[in-house]
């Protein structure tokens, strides 16, 4: 199964470049009907997971994924799922 990966650690103070690099990952995921993306925004302080969590609830956001899973095992990722 095909899924995108996204990681934030490079532009993690960059407010506008990590929005643009979500939507653009969102966008591929929808257009290419990719059903898994990963974001992996670090482990840190915490606070950029928050701003990506923050993200996808945007109701224009959120109404394009299915859901989103939190790694058990690795604090520094997220999953969102597609259903397409």
């Amino acid at each position: 199964m095909a899924k995108l990966q996204l990681d934030l650690h490079d532009v993690y103070n960059n407010a506008k470049a990590i929005d643009t690099a979500l939507n653009s990952v969102i966008e591929e995921a929808v257009a290419k009907k990719i059903k898994i993306v990963e974001i992996i925004p670090g482990k840190g302080s915490g606070q950029l997971k928050k701003k990506v969590i923050r993200f996808l609830q945007q109701p224009h956001i959120k109404n394009q994924y299915h859901r989103i899973d939190k790694d058990s095992k690795n604090f520094g990722r997220l999953f969102v799922y597609f259903k397409f």
